[in-house]
């Protein structure tokens, strides 16, 4: 019997199947407290590369007022807090030796903070006192064509000027940016704006030199793009008139979610929401600065509540809770297709998870965006539970669980017993290594992209959970103790080739 042979040439392309591992930065380990974007980075995308996972993906990047990565003073911005003090060092910036903080499992923001930012602060007081110094020319021109950097400088300085205070808070002048106050205040601040302004420019130059490392490796970067802006942000000081803003600058309509199975109360958010009626009038273009800004550090863009561009839950502003609250309509497809008329097709994947109608799947599918899939949501007994990997769709991400869920191995461990019982039965396991279970499931979907928490690769409990939803202590410090050991990779490497995962090294 001959076999049948089929011409390769006459089959249609189909998208490469990716694998990637969930880690933020600041919980890589390192010296001074905090991860940051120096050795422990590259150690991280060489133990990626080795293992042939081609994506690494990261949660928000920008700068943060709590140390919560989803509520930060900028979007445009990068966080400070990940320079890596060492390449500044190395650079003639600082003089070493650097002091250093224990490496503990959870991430000390103070110490860290307290260490990090008048060394980096320094820094960029010597840049500007050196105009020959080799990065000097790189500022200079990051100063000349990135506009977004002078607006958050002059915010961030403005706010350490009022003793951090909101700038609803501050004196009218400035609080409604009158040009003549505005221009007062550049003037008053110019060493402590351009300071920070350097400040900025260390980041985007330490970002771009990971970034490009990792290319180099196979592994690009899949980011992540809250919805809603935090109300004490330069975002909304400069475009105020986009959000549900009043003239005393307090919101008049905020976020959150309905009440539901898991809180009769709903969640209120409190992030003043978008006048998407105001937007559409310029083409969208504050998104379209926002998208941009996220592509310039990320190859793949999360959008976190995609729901929100079908419909969004609106709450009056001082409402105790999310009650009150009510269905309002969102920009749907006219936005999709405003961004992609600017910028053409985006390289975007919608979190749709959560109470989910077939409008939110029309907008997700008219605007060509993958969706995800949750392997710890998958188990409670019906068949058609969209997250059971007989369900996933090519365009499908999928997880074993995401930041805002406990460890695979917490999961387990907690879940009732209906629950381990079904997923039991569906992987033909008993649960013996359910991080390897699950993670061989997320592998094997017909969904493109694949990822696990690096804390399930680690195998790690509840005590290494990154965030839980609702709690506002002991979150997003979680932290590796070690750098990952690319001899240790070996295990995932097998399945990420066995499921045609595998990076096709180098990548261009």
């Amino acid at each position: 019997m001959t076999a049948h042979k089929t011409d390769p040439t006459a089959l249609p392309q189909r998208a490469p199947r990716e694998a990637g591992i969930l880690l933020h930065p600041t919980s890589l380990p390192g010296p001074h407290g905090v991860g940051d974007l120096g050795a422990e980075a590259r150690r991280f995308i060489d133990a990626l590369s080795s293992a042939g996972v081609g994506l690494w993906q990261v949660l928000p990047l920008n700068p943060t007022g709590n140390h919560c990565p989803y509520v930060g003073w900028s979007v445009l911005a990068g966080n400070p807090l990940l320079i890596d003090l060492a390449a500044l060092r190395d650079a003639g910036l600082l003089d070493g030796p650097l002091p250093t903080l224990p490496n503990d499992p959870l991430v000390d923001f103070e110490a860290a903070t307290a260490l990090k930012m008048p060394r980096i602060e320094a820094a960029a007081e010597r840049l500007l006192a050196t105009p020959s110094h080799p990065l000097h020319r790189a500022y200079e021109d990051f100063r000349a064509k990135e506009r977004w950097a002078e607006d958050a400088a002059v915010f961030w300085a403005l706010k350490r000027s009022h003793e951090q205070k909101g700038w609803w808070d501050w004196e009218p002048s400035l609080r409604d940016r009158k040009p003549e106050a505005l221009a007062a205040a550049r003037a008053r601040l110019a060493g402590e704006i351009e300071k920070l302004r350097v400040v900025l420019f260390f980041f985007e130059d330490q970002w771009q030199k990971l970034r490009a490392y990792a290319h180099e490796r196979g592994v690009h970067i899949l980011g992540d793009l809250p919805i809603y802006v935090d109300w004490d942000s330069a975002d909304i000081w400069m475009h105020r008139a986009q959000f549900y803003i009043g003239d005393d600058g307090r919101p008049t309509l905020v976020s959150g979610v309905p009440p539901d199975y898991f809180s009769e109360l709903g969640q209120l958010w409190g992030n003043p929401l978008y006048r998407w009626d105001v937007m559409a009038n310029d083409g969208y273009a504050w998104w379209k600065t926002r998208l941009r800004r996220a592509l310039a550090h990320t190859d793949v863009v999360r959008i976190d509540h995609f729901r929100a561009f079908s419909a969004y839950w609106e709450v009056p502003f001082g409402a105790p809770d999310a009650r009150k609250g009510r269905w309002a309509p969102g920009p749907k497809l006219p936005f999709f297709e405003a961004i992609r008329r600017d910028l053409g097709e985006l390289p975007l994947v919608a979190e749709d998870l959560g109470t989910i109608d077939d409008d939110v799947h029309a907008v997700r599918l008219g605007a060509g965006l993958a969706g995800m899939r949750v392997l710890q949501f998958a188990f409670d007994g019906d068949p058609d539970n969209t997250h059971l990997p007989h369900n996933h769709t090519e365009d499908s991400v999928v997880y074993t669980g995401t930041h805002d869920n406990d460890t695979t191995v917490g999961w387990w461990g907690s879940s009732p017993e209906h629950v381990r019982k079904n997923t039991a039965r569906y992987l033909g396991t008993r649960g013996e290594d359910i991080a390897l279970e699950l993670a061989r499931a997320a592998l094997a979907s017909v969904g493109r992209i694949a990822i696990l928490p690096v804390q399930d690769l680690l195998r790690l409990g509840t005590s290494a959970r990154m965030n839980n939803p609702g709690t506002t202590r002991g979150n997003w410090g979680f932290r590796l103790e070690k750098s990952l050991d690319p001899a240790a990779m070996g295990p995932l490497g097998e399945l990420v080739w066995a499921y045609g995962r595998k990076s096709k090294f180098p990548r261009t």
